[in-house]
């Protein structure tokens, strides 16, 4: 299976790095995925949440509320403002949740974008991711 390099940023540091099937991200544009070998672009980010596949097929969710992706045919890089990954069990993932309904919240003045983002994040938790 073909995978590519996935990275997310935030002036905090890395808080993402592995090789994943597929992303589907958030763009100002609507939400778009990107696959491996995809053709090269760079696009704006909104407020929302990216959504990784890994090779296991487990996914994992990161909150954002802005940035910057740059694709490449073999890497994805994402300058994120601000993010939160969604992850743990239980308390952790309650405490996850809060945090990114707060992100997002706090930087789209959009209530329809809230309520897709607050619905993913609520949907994927309700399945352990």
């Amino acid at each position: 299976m073909a995978t590519m390099k996935c990275e997310i940023i935030t002036p905090s540091g890395l808080i993402f790095s592995d090789d994943i099937v597929s992303v589907t991200l958030p763009g100002s544009e609507g939400e778009f995925g990107v696959l491996p070998n995809h053709a090269s672009l760079v696009s704006l980010l909104s407020s929302g949440v990216i959504e990784i596949e890994k090779e296991d097929k487990k996914k994992e969710l990161v909150a954002i509320n802005w940035g910057h992706v740059k694709v490449d045919e073999g890497k994805v890089t994402i300058l994120a403002e601000g993010a939160v990954a969604i992850s743990g069990s239980g308390s952790d993932i309650a405490k996850s949740l809060q945090e990114a309904k707060e992100l997002i919240s706090s930087m789209s003045d959009s209530a329809p974008a809230i309520a897709a983002a607050t619905a993913k994040l609520e949907s994927a938790a309700k399945g352990n991711l």
